[in-house]
């Protein structure tokens, strides 16, 4: 099961790489899909799986308490998007999507940051 937070990790690191190099790519992809209900869905699931799985194996990583904590926080982040519905999902999107021009690269030296860290924890 580590391995899999390994992987998760490695995804969001390069996923943060690809933002900061050229954010148009994600930012794009998540406009373009961002009425579909697909993108909803694979939002909480991911957050559902990662949360469980990052709980679950928490006490095999080099921060057991962080790690725990990020996990229920992604949990709560699932339910969150899960109660929103639709349209505020939507409209979610939109309102983060506005900070793009400003503030992308920084969130993608976050999400880099933060898929290193969960890779460091793990290995």
């Amino acid at each position: 099961m580590t391995i899999l937070i390994i992987i998760s990790g490695v995804l969001i690191l390069v996923a943060g790489i690809v933002i900061l190099i050229n954010p148009e790519i994600i930012f794009g992809f998540l406009r373009d899909n961002s009425e579909k209900p697909g993108l909803q869905i694979l939002a909480i699931v991911v957050r559902v799986v990662l949360g469980f799985l990052l709980i679950y194996q928490s006490s095999e990583s080099k921060y057991p308490v962080v790690i725990e904590i990020i996990g229920w926080l992604s949990l709560v982040a699932a339910i969150i998007l899960a109660g929103i519905g639709r349209r505020n999902f939507k409209r979610l999107m939109f309102w983060a999507l506005s900070f793009v021009k400003p503030f992308g690269r920084v969130g993608g030296f976050l999400a880099a940051a933060f898929g290193a860290f969960l890779v460091y924890a793990f290995v």
